[in-house]
């Protein structure tokens, strides 16, 4: 069912198939794909999807996942997946003239908890600001 509910994401989608189909998705496909899926899916499936690049190792794909977890990263806006993806040659967004295209918070619903951290975040930087 977790699968089901990250694959309503085109973005999340199109990480999925290339993965499942061996490609390499790149350092950021690989970043971005642990980030969002880890509020979805299970350590063990996260870690099977990303040693299916074929240029990403089991043990690489564990280090990756504790790694994301461990500082807590939130899902990446889409401004910052635009970025990213200019540096590597497999593209997260095929087409970024879509506004809509990349939008996570857009295509998913996450858990309170990440929209929490993402408003404290913005009142801290605010009062910083002030």
């Amino acid at each position: 069912m977790a699968l089901k509910e990250l694959r309503q994401s085109p973005t999340m989608a199109r990480l999925l198939d290339a993965l499942d189909d061996g490609q390499d998705v790149g350092h950021y496909g690989r970043l971005v794909f642990a980030m969002v899926a880890r509020h979805f899916l299970k350590e063990s499936e996260i870690v099977r999807h990303l040693a299916r690049d074929k240029d990403f190792s089991e043990d690489e794909a564990r280090s990756l996942y504790r790694q994301v977890v461990s500082r807590d990263y939130n899902p990446p806006r889409r401004d910052r997946i635009l970025a990213w993806q200019a540096d590597q040659e497999f593209k997260l967004i095929p087409n970024p003239d879509d506004p809509d295209a990349g939008n996570l918070y857009r295509e998913l619903t996450f858990p309170d908890g990440v929209y929490d951290d993402i408003n404290e975040y913005r009142e801290q930087k605010a009062e910083a600001t002030s």
